[in-house]
């Protein structure tokens, strides 16, 4: 599966992110549902990001635990 690239300011500086299709839809279910921008949600976590953890990496998990805890309720 490709990766899809979007571009974001976050914290003050253009960025970019790639992430699989899956990914993205678990993260903008999100941002739609809390009527949050993508781009506070992406800051999110990376100010809780360990920082030798690349940014897409740590999106994956957050999505990974996003969907485990929907499963859960």
């Amino acid at each position: 599966m490709a990766l899809i690239k979007r571009s974001l300011s976050l914290h003050g500086h253009r960025t970019s992110l790639a992430l699989e299709p899956e990914f993205w839809d678990v993260v903008d279910g999100f941002v739609a549902s809390e009527r949050r921008s993508l781009a506070g949600l992406i800051a999110e976590i990376d100010d809780n990001r360990d920082p030798d953890d690349p940014l897409s990496s740590a999106v994956r998990v957050w999505a990974l635990k996003r969907v485990k805890t929907s499963a859960m309720n």
